[in-house]
């Protein structure tokens, strides 16, 4: 029987120049023939233990049918998507929403009415 890394040798020997040259450049070492493949977005589930789309779908039923429209359901989503990912650009805007919340409040301003047409 193979040891694990004569199996790995075996794999690279199998593989084509092109895809060898790929793994050269990655370097032999650091690439992994066995690592686990990534599961899919939808399939993921956060510390609610939900997926992003249940997520943003139980987000979109606290609201009122006639409170949002298509771009605020899209804008649910991809932030979901953008937390599920980890993505730093939707952290950056997580955590200044959050701050501004409470810049906000402490100025007596309830935060969801810069919403509100004049």
């Amino acid at each position: 029987m193979m040891n694990r890394e004569e199996l790995k040798r075996a794999i690279y020997e199998s593989l084509s120049k092109r895809r060898r040259k790929f793994i050269d450049k990655i370097g032999y070492d650091r690439w992994d023939p066995f690592q686990e493949p990534n599961h899919p977005i939808e399939i993921r589930r956060d510390f609610t233990n939900r997926t992003a789309a249940e997520l943003a779908r139980d987000f979109l039923a606290t609201r009122r049918f006639d409170e949002y429209n298509l771009a605020f359901a899209r804008g649910v989503y991809d932030f979901c998507l953008g937390i599920f990912s980890k993505d730093e650009r939707y952290r950056g805007m997580f955590e200044f929403v959050l701050w501004y919340a409470e810049e906000l409040k402490k100025k007596g301003i309830e935060p969801s009415s810069i919403w509100e047409k004049d």
